[in-house]
């Protein structure tokens, strides 16, 4: 099968197209034709060596994908070949910039038919951080103040959405440029951070949810309440420490399964959660699309046309 991997860990310039073996449903997967696959920040940072150790190469990177199922595996009952589907990567299996992906059957979500392959690639694992982080890690209440950071990326913007629909008040920093999109998306407030100090100007919050890292973690603990909790997704695996005692600091545990794929097709469906702008690539230009994702002033997804079909809502 084609795909776009890389030979070695560093820039860009690594990645590489061209024909990898073809994976095979194990007992309790199923083997997808892909038709979409989305690009991720986690995607640049294992090619570039930040996030783990890789020792076996060629790597194919993704993590998130569309497409229709082809094989099953033994004991697979509740999904057909033929079964548009789409989902999130286990948890160190990446695989998914490529024409077939062997996964879990537990971790695939049947694609709705009002939904293209490349806007269900658009929200899975993006959908899936956001959703688990406000509804699970932060159980954000009808009333509460949360702080979003960085409104426009393309988890913040989903969280956005989420928070809004469980009743919350919600503040977001992002640039000049998007702050009306971030109005858009249902914030209450939207703070200019080339313009505004947010530790200055925002009251105090229940929750943040933090998706910058570095030293905008680090500050968001300013804002908290007392009894206050906030969620960070661009620390790593280490946590910032909280400079009080009477504050939490959480990392959501980003876990992958069916339900939760399909409460975010539910919330879609409700006209709570829409499918970002999307800018596709071919797969061949996996370097190109990772040097987007990487300048990280993006707006929308980057969606990967693996398939003629890719966009077609009903196959």
């Amino acid at each position: 099968m084609k795909a776009a991997y890389f030979m070695r860990c560093g820039g860009p310039e690594v990645m590489e197209y061209g024909d990898v073996p073809d994976p095979v449903a194990g007992a309790g997967e199923v083997l997808v034709d892909v038709h979409a696959a989305s690009v991720n920040g986690a995607d640049w940072k294992m090619r570039s060596g930040r996030y783990t150790q890789i020792t076996s190469f060629p790597y194919v990177p993704g993590r998130d994908f569309s497409g229709v199922v082809s094989a099953l595996g033994d004991g697979v009952r509740d999904l057909r070949a033929g079964d548009p589907v789409f989902g999130v990567c286990d948890v160190g299996h990446d695989g998914a910039y490529a024409e077939k992906v062997a996964i879990k059957a537990a971790l695939v979500a049947r694609k709705p038919g009002s939904l293209s392959h490349a806007e269900c690639a658009a929200i899975a694992l993006t959908g899936l951080t956001a959703l688990v982080s406000i509804e699970d890690t932060l159980e954000l209440e009808r009333g509460e103040r949360i702080l979003v950071q960085g409104g426009a990326g393309g988890v913040a913007c989903m969280a956005i959405q989420i928070a809004k629909q469980r009743g919350a008040h919600v503040i977001a920093t992002t640039s000049a440029a998007n702050v009306d999109y971030v109005r858009g998306l249902g914030a209450d407030e939207v703070i200019d951070y080339g313009v505004h100090d947010f530790t200055q100007v925002v009251a105090p919050c229940d929750a943040v949810f933090d998706t910058v890292g570095g030293d905008v973690a680090k500050r968001s603990f300013a804002v908290l309440k007392p009894g206050g909790r906030a969620a960070f997704i661009a620390s790593g695996n280490v946590l910032p420490p909280p400079p009080r005692d009477d504050v939490a600091a959480l990392r959501p545990d980003v876990r992958r399964d069916r339900a939760h794929l399909e409460r975010l097709l539910a919330l879609v469906a409700a006209g709570a959660l829409r499918v970002p702008g999307i800018t596709t690539y071919r797969l061949a230009d996996a370097a190109a699309a990772q040097r987007v994702s990487e300048g990280r002033h993006l707006r929308g997804k980057l969606v990967f046309q693996v398939r003629p079909s890719y966009l077609a809502a009903s196959s």
